[in-house]
């Protein structure tokens, strides 16, 4: 067995109609995190709140590791009109938060959907408005802790979605 070099591996590039939209999430590591994870689940577009920390940001840079530069992005200020703004053009809002009426990830056909906006919230505070979603999903917990760093859920996620979506 050898380990292979980024050179040597050849992924199957595409992209799925998928979209990010990080609500005021803050933390520098975790947004360059988010391009990184985002570019490599062949995600379409993300979009950044305002007051979220500059892309130019050294940790950001650090941790996307180029990836700015290949995931297409937006800056937002309104989340209620960016939401609105996507439901009209008929993207399905699914938000990754724990609700009373979230379904469990694996549980949730994606594929019924042509287009998705997956919504993350902030580090603290999670999604501002949940009764903007269409639809919210958790990712099933079996320790005590009732949740995850953003960017981990984001990853186990958009596994589980490009997963179902590949298959179609």
């Amino acid at each position: 067995m050898k380990q292979l070099t980024h050179n040597e591996i050849d992924n199957k590039q595409q992209k799925f109609p998928i979209t990010i939209v990080c609500d005021a999430i803050r933390t520098p590591e975790n947004i360059g995190m988010c391009f990184r994870i985002a570019e490599s689940f062949g995600v379409e577009k993300i979009y950044i709140h305002e007051n979220s920390i500059g892309l130019e940001n050294r940790k950001v840079k650090k941790t996307a590791r180029n990836t700015i530069h290949q995931i297409e992005h937006e800056r937002y200020g309104d989340f209620n009109k960016l939401i609105s703004n996507l439901k009209n053009d008929g993207v399905f809002i699914v938000g990754l938060e724990i609700t009373d009426k979230s379904k469990k990830i694996q549980d949730f056909d994606f594929k019924k959907y042509p287009r998705t906006a997956l919504i993350v919230g902030s580090e603290r505070n999670g999604i501002s408005d949940v009764n903007l979603l269409d639809q919210s999903v958790a990712i099933p917990m079996y320790g005590k802790n009732s949740s995850m760093n953003v960017i981990h859920s984001l990853a186990i996620a958009l596994y589980e979605i490009t997963n179902q979506l590949d298959k179609f």
